[in-house]
């Protein structure tokens, strides 16, 4: 997608479309992981996709985004949203908020590279015990 493109999509419509994206690639895994009944999956990836999780992974990913990517990060954590946190507090909604425009706007950019460079920046900082 174009650049000047990309730069008219509202951080919430990145944020809708990041949701999706990170879903399904935790998703993905986890089926690949094992094949297990949908409600175990269910539970798997609720953890790993919550508001809280998010922000915590976003809180360890933010020293290896570049500038534009903390732009587009803090364009969607500062976002006034309609709804608000279900299982969270307002800070890590609006910081999962960030972390989905984020994904959206890579996505829309065609980078999954990046995507899943990140994933496993957060991931290798989860293993380490981390917080996330």
């Amino acid at each position: 997608m174009e650049e000047s493109r990309l730069r008219t999509y509202s951080p919430l419509s990145l944020a809708f479309l990041g949701d999706a994206v990170y879903s399904l690639i935790v998703r993905k895994e986890i089926v690949e992981d094992a094949d297990r009944p949908v409600h175990e999956l269910h539970e798997m990836s609720s953890g790993i996709v919550s508001a809280v999780a998010q922000a915590a992974m976003m809180e360890h990913l933010l020293p290896f985004l570049s500038e534009e990517e903390e732009g587009v990060y803090r364009r969607g954590k500062n976002a006034k949203t309609i709804s608000g946190a279900k299982n969270a507090s307002s800070a890590a909604y609006h910081k999962a908020t960030g972390f989905e425009s984020l994904l959206g706007w890579l996505y829309l950019k065609g980078d999954m590279e990046r995507i899943y460079e990140l994933l496993e920046i957060g991931r290798k900082a989860s293993e380490r015990g981390m917080g996330i």
